[in-house]
């Protein structure tokens, strides 16, 4: 049966890798009585961290999704992996959920990538709350986290549960709202009195929050303001608004492992937190809104993640914004415009499917065996499109080898599905190079995907530098004859010819036709042409195309019996060969304009590894989001060959606060040594006869 839209919750957990986000999608699942034990925990087996990958790395690699239901509610929570290099489902998770629940480590506080999807998080104007996990730990400290995310992320953060000691003292939460003390007693909730050494805290916390919640009405903030108390009732209707419209977000406290402050956060969930409806509509790419409307029966999905599953094979992710889907039911994607048939729907807990008769808006489902994309609306006209969610940039690019010549098709086969699944991902053939040539977030994530091609494609394939597009010209005119002359028993060839080179600068390759008087025949000048051309592909100098040359053909001779095309192509190659030589030969490397945004304490650090790349910082400013302050944005131009590592370099440079565009824009000649040691290595293979 299909779950109104009012019973329907939509949950991402997001935060810092290894905060313990998963572990609390493990203990709602198991107080909620979805498993019958904690999974991941004292030997047990995780439900959601399921994949072979996630097991032996130790953190989670895919969105995974733990249906609880909870005082009448569904809540679907998407579990998202926070492992920088997997990200990007981050942000999928986000755009399907209607709140954000940011796990924090009570030892650490917040972290970069945290702070990363919070601003994401406030780009989809969703609701936010946080879960101050580990309270158990020795080194746990509830005020200091507390105090730090209030000073990154404003003063809307207030206590709604607060820990009742920390460390080994951790003994269960204090319910600011209903001022009450929850804990556990072998595995059953008890609700107690908050502790007379805890009143005082527990209350000012309470006037905060209450102080807080009244703005959400104008009646009520008032009434506040006129120094008149504000009921409990009050306070608890008004709570549900003040979350939605982000006039608060409230902060949890709690120990997964221990499953203390789980069962306060999913009560709360169920009773304030918003459904979908509560926003009334979702944003479309042309500017327009859909409205959420439960008497609407026209069908819509948005697909938020897909998935190349071994057994199942491609799985979407979609979340219902309108209507009810059945299977069977056939929508149109507004991207390609063709009819999709959603043959089956599926509840994912983990990796176990359950059919699902029908799906209601708000709710999400999984479905086989679309040709849909992360990103994709269907609906019936396929005219409604669901507006596009950011993902982080993809910037960190490495060509991929096979390990066993004649596999390159299998290879890029699987890669090619791996990127239909990943947005985060992309796949392709440089014509020059011959390199196959992958993009993605960082190192783990390409790493995953080798591991996965041996395991799925019984394909082994490893990383190696990109080649860098290097190419060469001349800086000054010379000329010089080619002649060919090869005698071998009747007809021989003969051509001859005098070439001039020039520079060309930013015109390309230019030839021109100078011989008077017949001493090349017309027939033969386009071969000269050819001759010329097939040389400056193969380069000169280092083996790199040339760019940037103006060639004349101004004198030569020729045979009446011996000459032909092939003959005057050999002499062009020849002469022009020789021309370059006279003509200082240079090698121009291409050159990357690089935008570096960072914290203020970085940037000291980030344009010293410019300079040494031998870059040129160009400017330095102020980030101009707004929701980025304290932070400096540098533009610098660096040579492309320095910076094809610069995603990971950046990471480490900046703690993974740093974030960079990269484009290639022009040439620049090389330093001597690096157009020497290039020169040298050419001839080397040439000499072994691989070039």
């Amino acid at each position: 049966m299909a779950t109104s839209t009012g019973k329907v919750k939509n949950l991402a957990l997001v935060g810092q890798g290894g905060v313990g986000k998963t572990m609390l999608a493990e203990a709602m699942l198991h107080l909620s009585g979805k498993t019958s034990r904690l999974g991941g925990h004292a030997g047990t087996k995780p439900t959601l961290d399921y994949d072979s990958e996630e097991s032996e790395r130790g953190f989670s690699i895919s969105t995974t999704i733990a249906p609880v239901e909870w005082e009448g509610t569904r809540i679907n929570v998407l579990d998202a992996p926070c492992y920088p290099d997997f990200v990007g489902d981050a942000y999928g998770a986000l755009a399907a959920a209607e709140t954000a629940v940011f796990v924090v480590d009570a030892a650490s506080g917040p972290g970069t990538i945290t702070t990363r999807l919070w601003f994401a998080a406030e780009d989809l104007n969703i609701a936010r709350a946080l879960f101050i996990n580990r309270l158990d730990r020795p080194d746990a400290d509830w005020d200091t986290a507390l105090l730090t995310a209030q000073d990154r992320y404003g003063n809307r953060l207030v206590p709604v549960t607060m820990p009742m000691g920390s460390g080994e003292a951790f003994g269960g939460i204090i319910d600011v709202v209903h001022m009450k003390a929850r804990h556990l007693v072998d595995g059953k909730p008890v609700v107690e009195d908050v502790p007379a050494d805890l009143r005082e805290t527990a209350e000012a916390a309470h006037a905060q929050l209450v102080e807080l919640a009244v703005e959400a009405d104008d009646e009520l903030m008032m009434k506040y303001l006129d120094g008149e108390e504000i009921t409990q009732e009050e306070l608890e209707g008004l709570l549900g608004k003040a979350i939605t419209n982000r006039v608060i977000v409230p902060v949890f406290a709690g120990s997964c492992v221990r499953e203390e402050g789980v069962i306060s956060l999913m009560s709360d969930v169920a009773e304030w937190f918003p459904t979908m409806a509560d926003y009334g509509r979702v944003p479309l790419v042309n500017g327009e809104e859909l409205d959420i409307s439960p008497d609407d029966d026209r069908p819509v999905a948005f697909v938020f993640k897909t998935l190349q599953d071994q057994q199942n094979g491609k799985l979407s992710f979609a979340k219902v914004l309108a209507g009810t889907i059945t299977p069977g039911t056939e929508l149109i994607n507004a991207r390609t415009r063709k009819s999709e048939r959603l043959g089956h729907l599926y509840q994912m807990c983990g990796h176990d499917m359950q059919d699902m008769k029908s799906v209601a808006s708000g709710d999400v489902c999984v479905v086989p065996k679309l040709d849909a994309m992360t990103g994709d609306t269907l609906s019936v006209t396929g005219k409604v499109e669901a507006a596009e969610f950011r993902f982080p940039n993809s910037l960190y690019r490495v060509a991929i080898e096979p390990d066993a010549r004649g596999s390159e098709g299998k290879v890029y086969a699987f890669l090619e599905k791996a990127a239909d699944a990943d947005p985060t991902i992309s796949v392709s053939r440089d014509e020059e190079t011959g390199q196959t040539v992958i993009s993605a977030i960082g190192e783990a994530q390409v790493s995953v995907l080798l591991d996965r091609l041996e395991e799925r494609a019984g394909v082994t394939a490893h990383t190696v530098k990109l080649a860098i597009p290097y190419r060469e010209t001349i800086r000054r005119v010379a000329s010089a004859q080619g002649r060919h002359k090869k005698q071998t028993g009747g007809a021989g060839q003969y051509g001859d010819c005098w070439l001039r080179v020039e520079p060309n600068p930013g015109a390309g390759y230019e030839f021109v036709d100078e011989v008077v008087g017949g001493h090349v025949p017309r027939n033969f000048i386009p071969a000269i042409d050819k001759g010329v051309q097939e040389t400056m592909k193969d380069g000169v100098l280092a083996g790199f195309p040339m760019i940037d040359i103006k060639v004349a053909v101004y004198d030569g001779s020729y045979h009446p019996v011996d000459s032909n095309e092939m003959a005057f192509k050999t002499a062009a190659r020849i002469g022009f060969q020789k021309a370059v030589a006279q003509a200082e030969p240079v090698l121009l490397e291409p050159m990357a304009h690089l935008s570096v945004t960072v914290p203020d304490s970085y940037a000291g650090s980030v344009m010293g590894d410019i300079s040494a790349s031998r870059g040129r910082v160009e400017g330095m400013n102020a980030a101009a989001d707004a929701a980025e302050s304290g932070y400096t944005t540098i533009d610098a131009t660096v040579p492309y060959a320095e910076v094809t590592d610069y995603a990971t370099r950046l990471r480490s440079l900046s703690r993974g606060t740093g974030e960079f565009e990269l484009e290639v824009s022009g040439y620049e000649q090389v330093p001597h040594d690096v157009q020497q040691k290039l020169a040298e290595e050419y001839q080397e293979k040439r000499a072994s006869g691989q070039k």
